[in-house]
């Protein structure tokens, strides 16, 4: 399977310690070098900076060869990147979590998730505690209405 991923998704995976869940999932992530570059940011948050310092094995990091096209005016360079590489790789997932980039990527055929989705995955496959996990997301800047973490936790509890 190809799995390209932005930025949003790995950030908030390392800040709520499960990085761990994309390899246990996909095996191998792809993300452009816009999504290394604001991982890599000095403003990024130090754990996030640190992690990709030393990037893992199952990371890799691809150019995106086609040049960007009107969504560059839309999206910030990542979100940009992340559709354009998984359109050029005909990827089996794009994981996503801004409306926006979401909306453009669905429009252009591409099946996406976020991380809310990878939650969902790994609490099915009993990975994770999920009330911890969801807990610790709402910790973070990360912003997703109550009313979907609560349908996510009824559905596992």
């Amino acid at each position: 399977m190809i799995i390209v991923s932005n930025t949003s998704p790995i950030n908030y995976l390392i800040l709520i310690e499960q990085i761990n869940l994309l390899p246990e999932l996909f095996q191998q992530i792809i993300v452009p070098e816009a999504v290394y570059t604001e991982l890599s940011d000095r403003f990024a948050p130090p754990p996030v900076q640190a992690w990709i310092a030393n990037p893992p094995s199952w990371l890799k990091i691809q150019p995106v060869s086609q040049t960007a096209d009107a969504i560059a005016n839309l999206l910030d360079p990542g979100e940009t990147e992340a559709i354009l590489l998984a359109q050029e790789l005909n990827a089996d997932l794009l994981i996503l979590d801004d409306m926006k980039a979401r909306r453009i990527a669905k429009e252009r055929g591409l099946a996406i998730t976020g991380i809310i989705g990878i939650l969902d995955q790994a609490a099915t496959m009993k990975l994770i505690d999920l009330p911890v996990a969801i807990q610790n997301l709402k910790n973070t800047s990360f912003w997703a209405s109550d009313s979907l973490l609560q349908k996510l936790l009824d559905k596992h509890s």
